[in-house]
C-alpha cells in the first residue's frame, strides 16, 4: 500500500491588492462623508446651545407721556442741588470741646452747633474788664479832683473881688481847674479804649461758639470733641477745617447741563416735568428759574437751573433726576394725533414686516407687541396702543430677538 500524497496547499504569490480598484476610492468617500456628518451635528448642537443661552439686552421703563397740550421738546439729566449749603467752621484754631450737631438734626439760624476750647479767651477777657475797671477809676478819682478845685476857683474868685488876694492865685486856681478837666477827657478816651479792648476779647470769646448761619438740616458731622479745628488745612492732615455742612431744604432745586446746540429751546419760566431716579413714577412740575450765562468750552454745555413747583420731603441732595423741557403745543396739532397712553426711547421701536414693534420683558423672557406711534418727542416717542406706562422695553439687544425669547437683562 502506497503513502497517501499530502495535500497541496494554494499559490497564493499570484495574489495583488490593486490599490486603483473602486473599492478603495469608495472608502474614502465614506469617511468624508461621515466628518462631514459629524461637523453638521456638532454645528446644531452649537446652534441649540447658543439659542437656549439667555440673551442680553438694555431696558428701559415707559413713562406717563406729558399732560394733555404740553409736548416734550428736550430732554436732560442732572442733579438736585440746594442754592445754600454750607460747611460750618470755626472761625479761630481751636480744640473741640462739645459737638451738638448729628446727621439729619434740623437746626435754626444761631443754634449752637459746637464748642471749642475757651479758657484762654476766658481768661484775655477777665484781663481787660480789669483794665476798663481801673480806667473807669481813675475818671471817677478826677472828677472829684475837679470838683475841688472849682471850690478852689471859687473861693480865690470871691477873694480877689475883695482885694484878699492877687490876680496869681486867681490864674493858678483857674489852670488847675482847666487841667484836670482835660485829664478827664484822657481819662474818658482811655475808657472807651478799654470798653473797645473788652468788646474785641467778647467777640474772641464768642468765636469759640461755631453757630448755624441759617436754618436747614445738618448733613454731614466733619468733627468730634478732642479733634483740633482751622479755618484753613493745617497740621499736615490731622487739623479739621468744618464742624458740619448744614443744607436749607428749601432751597433745592435741579442743576442741569444742556447741549449749547439745544440751548434756544429753553428759556426762564419754561414748563417742565422732573422726574427722580429713585422715584421713575412720580412726575414733579417744575419751572426753570434761570440760565447761567456761560457756557463750559470742555463739555460744549450751558448750565439750567430748574425750581419745583411745590417741595417734598422726599427729594434730597445730590439725587439724580431727569428732567422734560415742555412746550405748549396748538390745538390742531392735537387733534390730529392719537392720544399717547406711554413714552418709550425711540431706539425701543423696531419695525417687523413693516409694522412697529417693541419687545417687552415680562420676567425673563420677552413679548413682542405691535405698537401704535405717535410724535416724536426729543429721544423718546409717544405710544398710543401697545404698551402702558411702568412696563420696561428692550432698548438695546440682539437683533434677531423673537417672541419668548428668554433673556437677562443688564444692569
Amino acid at each position: 500500500m502506497s503513502d497517501p500524497q499530502p495535500p497541496q496547499r494554494p499559490d497564493l504569490s499570484e495574489l495583488r491588492i490593486d490599490r486603483d480598484a473602486d473599492g478603495g476610492g469608495g472608502g474614502r468617500r465614506a469617511l468624508l462623508i461621515a466628518a462631514m456628518i459629524l461637523v453638521a451635528a456638532a454645528a446644531v448642537v452649537v446652534f441649540l446651545i447658543a439659542r437656549t443661552r439667555p440673551a442680553e439686552v438694555t431696558v428701559a421703563a415707559a413713562r406717563a407721556p406729558s399732560s394733555p397740550g404740553e409736548t416734550t421738546i428736550l430732554n436732560a439729566s442732572g442733579y438736585i442741588t440746594p442754592r445754600r449749603r454750607a460747611t460750618v467752621a470755626a472761625k479761630i484754631t481751636g480744640r473741640v470741646t462739645e459737638v451738638l450737631v448729628d446727621e439729619g438734626m434740623p437746626v435754626h439760624a444761631g443754634q449752637v452747633l459746637a464748642r471749642l476750647d475757651d479758657s484762654d479767651a476766658q481768661r484775655r477777657l477777665a484781663a481787660v474788664r480789669a483794665d476798663r475797671d481801673v480806667a473807669r477809676a481813675s475818671l471817677a478819682e478826677l472828677h472829684v479832683a475837679l470838683a475841688d478845685a472849682e471850690r478852689t476857683l471859687q473861693r480865690t474868685r470871691d477873694l480877689r473881688e475883695q482885694g484878699v488876694v492877687g490876680q496869681q492865685e486867681l490864674d493858678t486856681a483857674t489852670t488847675a481847674v482847666e487841667s484836670i478837666e482835660a485829664q478827664i477827657e484822657v481819662a474818658k478816651r482811655n475808657v472807651d479804649a478799654a470798653e473797645a479792648q473788652v468788646a474785641v476779647a467778647e467777640q474772641d470769646l464768642e468765636n469759640y461758639t461755631i453757630r448755624a448761619p441759617f436754618d436747614g438740616i445738618a448733613v454731614s458731622k466733619d468733627a468730634q470733641p478732642g479733634e483740633m479745628v482751622s479755618p484753613i488745612s493745617a497740621g499736615g492732615g490731622f487739623t479739621r477745617t468744618g464742624i458740619s455742612t448744614i443744607v436749607d431744604m428749601a432751597s433745592l432745586e435741579v442743576e442741569v447741563d444742556v447741549n449749547e446746540s439745544f440751548i434756544a429751546k429753553v428759556t426762564p419760566g419754561q414748563r417742565v416735568e422732573s422726574v427722580l431716579d429713585a422715584y421713575p413714577d412720580w412726575r414733579i412740575p417744575s419751572s426753570v428759574r434761570t440760565i447761567i450765562p456761560t457756557a463750559d468750552r470742555q463739555k460744549a454745555t450751558v448750565k439750567v437751573r430748574i425750581s419745583f413747583d411745590a417741595l417734598d420731603p422726599r427729594i434730597l441732595p445730590d439725587m439724580g433726576v431727569k428732567v422734560s423741557f415742555l412746550d405748549e403745543q396748538p390745538q390742531t396739532a392735537r387733534e390730529e394725533t392719537p392720544a399717547a397712553r406711554a413714552l418709550v426711547p425711540a431706539a425701543a421701536v423696531r419695525t417687523i414686516d413693516g409694522r412697529p414693534v417693541v419687545f417687552v420683558v415680562t420676567g425673563d423672557r420677552v413679548e413682542r407687541r405691535a405698537v401704535t406711534l405717535g410724535r416724536t418727542v426729543g429721544s423718546d416717542v409717544e405710544v398710543a396702543a401697545g404698551i402702558t406706562p411702568g412696563e420696561r422695553v428692550v432698548v438695546n439687544g440682539p437683533a434677531d430677538l423673537e417672541d419668548g425669547q428668554q433673556v437677562r437683562v443688564n444692569g
